[in-house]
């Protein structure tokens, strides 16, 4: 009798609970991410001080960005990849202090590749951050993954439209070397990430029991995969062209065609940026609820009527299309990276790095051609083409659905 009591027991003992949703981590990687990308803000919220004092081309000015985004676009997916296989959780801090050094080497920058290489620190500093953070939201989630995600992005994004309104109020009145105030953000992130890369050196069993319970779990075949990942990258393409057409030449179209002084147009940019930051807090939630590939439709797609409209507007109009334009846009990215992190279970770090990764690249990418565009027709030429960018969102109704195929892999499991 002993025995088949044993033998009822076992099944159950081997059964781990659930991990459990650490919101204290949560807030506090989100609040990092606040502070890391507020900082990155700074370097396109400077811009038309920056043109106007080094004499710079549209092209320059997307030189620049090209080099902060793809400094970080390379180096994300090679972060992701190493930490996968060594964890190394205080290289958050370490990040965060390459940016505090990137700041401060802007503010005292005297020449066009001055300015580049303190773009590149900075860019450095956030390769190492994203990649590393994502997978310290990945286990402080418990089972609310995208949830999870999209506090994580709220953090971002909220700092990425703090950016252009402190710019505005400190850097721009002032001048070039008040950028080094912002080393104080830089130095409170550095404390912050290193508390939580002590965390995460006690709590890897929690990613450690994920990537067991993955294991053997192929939701789909791998042809089927790598299919599905190109479609995922046409869609951030079209996100994030678009998104950096916004924060780095959003100013210069309110400029050039209203008429509106500097303050203004980073005030309006401010708005558009808040208005992203709120819509974030929406994809993951709603995407643990409905489906990722429901999110995605909605949100890349559902965006068209309204940049389709924008370029044809007034101000008061133009104004208000953004709101909306930037809450529907934002709640793609979240689901789309958790939804990514399904298709190639166990690779959390590795497929995050990859997914910031591109979209940094395309963003700089972006940033730069349409620069060079820009100086060869106009501003307004290029906000009129990139109106049509979120029908790329098509391309969604070739993605699998994700969670009937896992599932499905579960039960043959």
């Amino acid at each position: 009798m002993s025995s088949s009591v044993c033998i009822e027991k076992s099944p159950v003992s081997e059964v781990p609970a659930p991990p459990t949703t650490v919101i204290a981590v949560l807030l506090a990687i989100s609040f990092s991410h606040l502070l890391n990308d507020t900082i990155q803000a700074l370097i396109p919220s400077i811009y038309p001080m920056l043109k106007d004092s080094f004499h710079l081309s549209f092209a320059q000015l997307g030189w620049i960005t090209f080099t902060f985004q793809c400094t970080a676009s390379l180096f994300q997916p090679i972060v992701g990849w190493v930490t996968d296989k060594k964890p190394l959780p205080h290289s958050l801090a370490v990040g965060m202090g390459l940016t505090l050094v990137g700041l401060l080497a802007l503010a005292i920058a005297n020449s066009y590749p001055h300015i580049l290489m303190a773009a590149a620190l900075v860019g450095l500093g956030s390769a190492i951050f994203h990649p590393e953070a994502s997978r310290v939201a990945h286990m402080a989630a418990g089972t609310r993954r995208g949830f999870a995600q999209s506090l994580f992005q709220l953090g971002g994004n909220a700092g990425t439209s703090l950016g252009p309104l402190l710019a505005a109020l400190v850097v721009v009145s002032r001048g070039q070397g008040h950028v080094a105030w912002f080393a104080l953000l830089a130095f409170l992130g550095v404390i912050v990430l290193w508390k939580i890369g002590t965390w995460q050196a006690r709590n890897f069993h929690r990613i450690s029991a994920k990537h067991a319970s993955a294991r053997g779990v192929a939701p789909l075949p791998r042809a089927k995969v790598v299919f599905a990942l190109a479609v995922l990258v046409a869609l951030i393409f079209s996100k994030y062209v678009y998104l950096t057409s916004m924060t780095t030449y959003y100013t210069f179209y309110l400029i050039h065609r209203f008429h509106v002084p500097v303050q203004t147009s980073q005030m309006f940019l401010f708005v558009f940026l808040f208005s992203v930051a709120l819509g974030t807090i929406v994809g993951g939630p709603v995407g643990d609820r409905i489906g990722r590939k429901r999110v995605i439709w909605a949100s890349i797609l559902g965006v068209a009527p309204f940049t389709l409209v924008l370029p044809h507007v007034g101000l008061v109009a133009t104004a208000v299309l953004t709101v909306f334009i930037g809450a529907i846009l934002a709640s793609a990215f979240s689901a789309i990276l958790v939804y990514a992190q399904e298709l190639v279970p166990g690779k959390v770090g590795m497929i995050a790095g990859l997914f910031f990764g591109l979209a940094f690249g395309i963003a700089g990418i972006g940033s730069a051609a349409l620069g060079v565009l820009a100086d060869h027709t106009s501003i307004e030429f290029v906000f009129g083409l990139c109106a049509f960018l979120p029908l790329i969102g098509l391309l969604t109704v070739l993605l699998p659905d994700i969670e009937t195929a896992t599932q499905r892999a579960r039960k043959q499991g």
